[in-house]
């Protein structure tokens, strides 16, 4: 099956959009350039069939292989704590923002787990590893920004290692989709917290960018910039 896969996916490959992806995620040298729509054709049939062969044995000599056995993960009907050791299993492999965020939004499993899979990603909250982090901060921002858990998700925010680059950018992308959705609280988090000024201001620029936010709420949180501090 492997063999097959490799073949596949090196029959798909397009030369100009493995340039355009490679542009987009720096320090991967491992992309074929296969469009995520290809990837998702070659997932479903796998998810179907016997998906267990597959991930026991999934290679990950290509970025796409990776991404391909993420989606499958994504798409296996399983017991929940089978689906749980799964995720477990994959995450070491995440070396990018690009397998991150596509994994998690897949992981529908959690939209009728929460509790699980809420207590499941604590730890990967709690890593000092970057992509442990941002995998933990996007299944956040996917499934867990509504008021039962609004309190709680963003001082799990305020309290995680944001070193990394794609730490902070996760994180940013998080708070805004809080604002979004649910203001007032997210407005008070806002107001009195302990985010580092890039994160801080970066969340503020992308709340400020979407369209669900009107002109007046926009300027104001324009206002709430820090400046550099000299």
């Amino acid at each position: 099956m492997e063999y097959n896969i490799k073949e596949q996916l090196h029959a798909l490959a397009e030369e100009d959009y493995r340039i355009f992806t490679s542009a987009l995620i720096p320090n991967v040298t491992n992309i074929l350039g296969v469009r995520l729509p290809q990837l998702r054709k070659l997932a479903k049939p796998i998810a179907k069939g016997d998906w267990r062969e597959y991930l026991n044995h999934a290679e990950s000599d290509y970025f796409e292989e990776v991404m391909l056995e993420g989606m499958v993960i994504g798409l296996i009907k399983a017991e929940p704590e089978e689906l749980l050791r799964r995720i477990a299993d994959f995450v070491p492999k995440i070396d990018n923002w690009s397998v991150c965020d596509s994994f998690c939004i897949g992981l529908k499993m959690a939209q009728t787990n929460k509790a699980a899979v809420w207590d499941f990603i604590q730890p990967y909250l709690a890593s000092s590893k970057p992509y442990e982090i941002r995998f933990g901060v996007v299944m956040l921002l996917n499934f867990y920004i509504e008021e039962a858990y609004i309190d709680r998700l963003l001082a799990l925010l305020d309290q995680t290692d944001r070193s990394s680059y794609y730490v902070q950018m996760a994180v940013a992308w998080a708070i805004s989709i809080c604002y979004i959705k649910l203001p007032e609280v997210t407005q008070r988090y806002l107001e009195d917290n302990t985010l580092d000024d890039f994160t801080y201001n970066k969340a503020l620029s992308k709340i400020t960018e979407s369209y669900r936010v009107n002109p007046e709420t926009k300027s104001r949180i324009r206002g709430m910039k820090r400046k550099k501090r000299v």
